[in-house]
């Protein structure tokens, strides 16, 4: 009877549903209004004499409304069906019928990334609740850095505990960081409590033993990324920790990696790092299922392993099941949350995404096929070397790790020597491997973009592959986002530069994708790429109403006009809609405060610069560049983020459009609303001067930061002076221009 019933089952939500369909129907129709307000507008100027300075605004305006329009539509579908899902952990099979979870976990630079975090994550993913044998961990050190090696052996030396005494109490908190930070105990109702303190105690020390370790290897070591290095691989053993060898599984496997890199060879950022452990990993383990982490996000729940075997055993989602994608959370936000570092409106949309073919892939946190990544399922039985090793390069020990068919021709050597492994293994991490095959076109993690996760994930459910979404009430991953605002804007000056590549390709969602799967499912794809061109809508809307508003030049219908109510009608629905969200998934009018003032900074910079820099990239006067998110925060940063105000000792690249931008609004409220003060045009001008005003209170940080704070992390005066020069002169020049 239990073997019967399923092992995952999942539900619409209702509810959301009918108030997303009910509310894009009524705005939708909104819109139609205002666009009928516009043409009418534009036509009546264009019969006007002398009406060129006035048509230029009009325009710009129904440019930025139309852009944002095609947006909110995109992101609609997202919206259509949204879907839950349930997983059944104790239904799956016995340990020995679970199939083997290769680990994946990806580090570039110690200086960026601490190593006694990168270690943590790799610890708790060995002691994931998953069969020892069945479990491989790979850490890819991107920078060949010797002290990473050294860490790791200290972390294999410490797991021979620390796992065996998570299995033993059933510890919920897989990362001993986390662990000994909190007051959690493992349940001891089988067990004599003085039994599990002692052992507990005994394993506080060894940890704490493991910290300084790991503490002296980063101070005696001159840390350095190279970028000219050979492959390096290691399979992490007693033999090379403490010069004893031992044959017992009772861990899982642990393999060191770092792939061949030379300075004349590209080598593609993470998806290259990652095909490199897909090979590897090929010929050490060849586990059909993989789990990719970021280096700092470790595992939370270790029944998170089990619970995507749920999905991935399913009879009914397997033979098309191409990935498992479970939410990213975060540890280090606090309640305020000031710089939006959860990204709650992102997985919000991940379970529409779900009701219509899966989400989106997200960097880390899920387990995928490797099968999908491989794209063995394709080849037919007949199919000679050739065709493979034009494919998959030309290892053919690798190429009989992965084909079926290939392996019913050829002898296979189950026990080749040492020294053929190793050899093989170098060939695979070497930088040229990939070059004339179809690593990361066609196999593998794609190279098109820097956002290889969202790429790849598109170009798998192009194939017919879907994905689930996996939310459970505990986090089964937990991260560290973020908290400084420069940090943010460049991760998604990064996050942009990747999408801005994927629409300008032939790749673009609604032109490839269209053709690929379905309407609904394509639109979700193409809401990110496309957003990035928000900077366009949110530069006119910064300049061009205010600058008419000191002008006397009316952009928007009177009060009294019957059009007033669907501009007005349009605001509140966006804002209603996006509290109606905030407030279904938890949270408080601080989230959408910040969600709206984050999503309009990133907008006005990081949307821009990332612009800006694929079209250099286009024209061939820069290369483009993956800098790694520090995760190294300094005492400024903690403590602003802390107290719930913004660090804003960002570049000024950054700083001087925002706080340009917002001087510029609060200056033209104020001699807008003088102007309709004095000639008394209340009625034409009111929504107009609503504009700044809205933008002047949203934004107030920015104002605090100029003026009234004298903390180190207050905007800086060379960057506030010349925020009021750039101002000062875009006002004089409104000012002075004569409209008649």
């Amino acid at each position: 009877m239990e073997n019967s019933l399923p092992l995952s089952d999942w539900r619409v939500k209702n509810t959301e549903l009918v108030i997303n369909r009910l509310h894009a129907f009524l705005h939708g129709i909104a819109l139609l209004a205002l666009f009928y307000y516009r043409l009418s507008s534009l036509t009546q100027i264009i019969k006007t004499k002398d009406s060129t300075a006035l048509l230029l605004p009009h325009i710009l305006i129904l440019i930025s409304e139309l852009i944002l329009s095609f947006i909110w539509l995109l992101s609609q579908a997202s919206k259509w069906k949204p879907v839950i899902r349930k997983a059944y952990p104790e239904r799956l099979p016995g340990d020995e019928k679970l199939p083997p979870i290769d680990v994946f976990i990806c580090t570039a630079d110690p200086n960026k990334e601490p190593c006694l975090e990168v270690m943590n994550t790799v610890i708790s993913a060995m002691t994931l609740d998953y069969p020892p044998d069945k479990l491989q961990v790979y850490l890819s050190d991107d920078g060949g850095c010797l002290a990473t090696f050294q860490a790791l052996k200290q972390a294999w030396k410490f797991s021979k505990s620390w796992v065996p005494f998570c299995r033993k109490y059933k510890v919920n908190i897989a990362c001993p960081e986390a662990y000994f930070l909190t007051d959690e105990s493992a349940p001891v109702a089988m067990f004599h409590r003085t039994e599990f303190i002692a052992e507990k105690k005994e394993i506080k020390k060894r940890y704490m033993e493991f910290k300084e370790s790991v503490a002296k290897i980063i101070a005696d070591a001159r840390i350095s990324v190279s970028r000219d290095h050979p492959p390096v691989i290691e399979v992490i053993n007693d033999a090379n920790v403490d010069g004893m060898d031992s044959d017992k599984r009772k861990i899982p496997l642990l393999v060191y990696v770092a792939r061949e890199k030379r300075p004349s060879h590209p080598h593609h950022f993470k998806a290259g790092a990652l095909n490199v452990l897909l090979r590897v990993s090929a010929m050490i383990s060849n586990a059909p299922y993989i789990l990719i982490l970021d280096c700092d996000m470790y595992c939370n729940d270790p029944s998170s392993a089990r619970q995507a075997m749920c999905f991935h055993l399913n009879p009914e989602l397997s033979p098309k099941l191409g990935f498992v994608q479970f939410p990213q959370r975060f540890y280090n936000i606090n309640e305020t949350d000031i710089n939006d570092g959860q990204q709650r409106s992102v997985w919000s949309k991940w379970e529409g995404l779900d009701g219509l073919g899966g989400p989106i892939l997200s960097g880390t946190c899920f387990y995928i096929k490797r099968e999908a990544l491989c794209g063995t399922q394709k080849f037919r039985e007949d199919v000679d070397l050739i065709k493979l090793e034009k494919c998959f390069g030309s290892s053919y020990e690798f190429i009989k790790s992965i084909s079926i068919y290939y392996r019913r021709n050829y002898q296979i050597e189950h026990e080749f020597g040492e020294n053929k492994v190793q050899k093989e293994l170098q060939l695979l991490a070497s930088c040229s491997y990939d070059n004339d095959t179809k690593w990361g076109k066609e196999v593998g993690f794609r190279y098109i973009s820097v956002v290889e996760d969202y790429f790849t994930g598109f170009i798998l459910h192009c194939k017919g592959w879907i994905s689930v979404y996996y939310d459970p009430p505990r986090p089964g991953f937990l991260g560290a986002t973020p908290i400084s605002l420069n940090e943010i804007l460049v991760q998604q000056t990064r996050w942009s530069v990747g999408f801005y590549q994927v629409t300008l390709s032939r790749f673009s969602p609604l032109i490839y994708g269209l053709l690929k799967m379905s309407t609904f499912h394509s639109m979700c794809y193409a809401e990110f790429p496309y957003s990035q061109f928000y900077f366009l809508s949110f530069y006119v809307l910064a300049l061009i109403p205010q600058l008419c508003l000191i002008r006397g030049i009316s952009l928007y219908p009177e009060v009294s006009s019957p059009l007033f109510v669907v501009f007005l009608f349009i605001f509140l629905s966006a804002q209603l809609k996006h509290v109606q969200e905030v407030f279904v998934t938890g949270h408080s009018m601080k989230t959408w405060a910040n969600e709206q003032r984050m999503w309009m900074m990133k907008s006005l910079t990081s949307y821009l610069f990332a612009g800006l820099e694929v079209a250099m990239e286009k024209i061939g006067l820069t290369e483009t560049s993956f800098l790694p998110t520090n995760k190294v925060v300094d005492d400024q940063q903690t403590k602003c983020y802390q107290m719930g105000v913004y660090d804003f000792q960002a570049p000024a690249r950054f700083m001087v459009p925002l706080c340009s931008l917002y001087i510029l609004n609060v200056a033209s409220f104020i001699i807008g609303f003088g102007r309709i003060l004095q000639t008394q045009k209340w009625g034409e001008m009111l929504l107009q001067a609503f504009i700044p005003l809205f933008a002047t209170i949203l934004h107030f940080p920015l104002l605090e930061g100029m003026v009234l704070r004298q903390d180190k992390g207050r905007v800086s005066a060379s960057v506030s002076l010349l925020s009021a020069i750039i101002s000062t002169t875009l006002l004089s020049f409104a000012l002075l221009l004569n409209y008649y």
